[in-house]
């Protein structure tokens, strides 16, 4: 008969070991997305993941601020609310850049539309701590 005996671990390396553990293995799904290079790229990743419906990506390149993550749930929950044919539709259409104005140095904003639904969308990209983040509180003030 073979016997194994594991090494007996003082209550103080359990207590570091487990947790240690288990952080390692939440970060592993917690996604990673590259930084947006410029206004234009952090505008064109959110709008491309919002067209998509992934809006865990979307919600990445967005200033996270109360305002920003309510519209971001409204339009979450609209897209998944949509019939399959519709999002399908939204994920297969184009990005239609109609204006990207720079405001100053750390605010640009971006007009487009999409080959979808033409309709026209403003949204305010922003930079913040050197990030480039998506402001919707602009596209609350086209909505007027």
């Amino acid at each position: 008969m073979i016997y194994c005996q594991f090494p007996n671990f003082s209550p103080m390396i359990r207590k570091i070991l487990l947790p240690a553990v288990l952080l390692l293995a939440a970060c592993n799904n917690i996604h990673s997305y590259p930084k947006a290079e410029d206004a234009q790229d952090a505008g064109r990743q959110f709008i491309r993941a919002a067209l998509d419906g992934d809006y865990d990506k979307a919600k990445f390149y967005l200033y996270s601020d109360s305002t920003n993550n309510f519209l971001l749930d409204k339009w979450k929950k609209d897209y998944a609310g949509m019939p399959h044919e519709e999002r399908k539709k939204y994920q297969d259409a184009d990005i239609l850049p109609i204006t990207i104005q720079t405001v100053n140095d750390s605010v640009t904003s971006y007009t487009y539309a999409n080959s979808y639904k033409r309709d026209t969308t403003t949204i305010r990209v922003v930079r913040i701590n050197g990030d480039w983040l998506v402001d919707l509180k602009e596209f609350l003030n086209h909505k007027r």
